[in-house]
């Protein structure tokens, strides 16, 4: 960005944290009504940590910011428009720019809630090792959450020096990630890490379970040891939760990037679109189904389940699919009355047609 741009880049800048015309513009009247503009970098209960071209400050959030509504609540990555401190008061943030991005899971909670785990990101790198055994059905959750949340997904195969057969591991993986870059890469070798800059830009976030790797790559990025990191379990690769919160961390060859916890929990949120883009060779064969409302559970003229007798499509695949489907539909009824209404509808259809067939044997005993 030039120094000729509509707003200064200064030693400590917002610019190297993303800010740029996009952001400007949007902020405009903001920026007329006195507030001054700011990233949030940590997000904690009624306060947050936020950049500015001033430097780190910490706001006060208040009361009223995403009650009733848990998805419009500040998180890492926001672009805010703070009020200024006073004499007698320190900033306090009074509004969020929209986001272009954002990535969002089921709470781990019975609510039909979502929770934002990041928003305005650029690119979502998903981490599998090659240390512990893959987990398909795990990676394709994960890509679902990173397709939706509208960045563009780069699967990274991470721990290569201590894999077997790596080529047979990345193929391997590369069939459940349709559309999706798949890089190996070793922190120890080097291998993969130049390419990995490549492809990377604006905002990343490092997603994967514990113990995949994600903050000993971010470091990689990073060029220090920034991240904390901790021993794995050899009987199940999984690691400690080292990385207690989210933050934001400028690159040094541009970009941000955001390191998150280990995601134990994984629940779709709203995900049709993501599922769509992860499983998108299902979808493809299923544009030849004789029936468009087809669930491939054994209705005739199925291409889908053609395609699983063919050798095509894994059959371990379809299942993932189709769980994930039945488990982003539960999510969206717990949220939507008329989907709910609908679910309900059906059990007690199934619970009426049992009770009709134990009547109907019970008179003919």
């Amino acid at each position: 960005m030039s120094q000729q741009s509509s707003f200064h880049i200064q030693p400590f800048s917002l610019a190297a944290y993303g800010w740029d015309e996009a952001c400007e513009h949007a902020f405009t009247p903001h920026r007329a009504a006195g507030l001054i503009p700011a990233r949030i970098v940590r997000a904690e209960r009624g306060s947050c940590e936020a950049v500015t071209d001033a430097g780190i400050v910490r706001a006060e959030i208040p009361g009223t910011a995403g009650q009733g509504e848990p998805l419009s609540a500040p998180c890492t990555g926001d672009w805010a428009a703070l009020r200024p401190a006073t004499t007698s008061h320190g900033p306090v943030l009074h509004a969020l720019l929209p986001r272009r991005t954002a990535l969002v899971r089921s709470t781990a909670s019975r609510t039909s809630h979502g929770q934002v785990l990041a928003a305005n990101l650029d690119t979502a790198v998903v981490t599998v090792s090659l240390a512990a055994p893959l987990k398909h059905g795990r990676t394709e959750r994960m890509l679902a959450l990173a397709w939706e949340s509208g960045a563009r997904p780069v699967l990274v195969l991470t721990k290569a020096d201590q894999c077997a057969d790596v080529q047979s591991a990345a193929a391997e993986v590369s069939e459940v990630a349709p559309g999706t870059d798949v890089l190996v890469t070793s922190a120890v070798t080097g291998e993969g890490l130049d390419t990995l800059t490549a492809v990377l830009s604006g905002t990343i976030v490092l997603l994967g379970p514990s113990g995949a790797g994600k903050s000993t790559l971010g470091n990689q990025l990073l060029g220090e040891d920034r991240l904390a990191t901790g021993a794995v379990r050899e009987v199940d690769g999984k690691g400690r939760h080292t990385t207690a919160w989210r933050e934001l961390l400028p690159l040094p060859g541009g970009g941000v990037l955001l390191d998150t916890p280990g995601l134990r929990a994984i629940g779709l949120h709203d995900a049709q679109d993501g599922l769509e883009q992860t499983f998108a060779d299902i979808e493809c064969l299923a544009q030849d189904c004789r029936f468009t409302d087809c669930a491939h559970l054994g209705e005739p003229g199925c291409a889908v389940l053609a395609g699983v007798e063919a050798g095509e499509i894994p059959r371990r695949r379809l299942d993932s699919y189709q769980r994930l489907l039945r488990e982003n539909a539960y999510a969206a009824s717990r949220s939507d009355a008329r989907l709910r209404a609908g679910r309900e509808a059906a059990k007690k259809g199934i619970a009426q047609k049992l009770r009709a067939t134990y009547q109907f044997r019970e008179r003919q005993q």
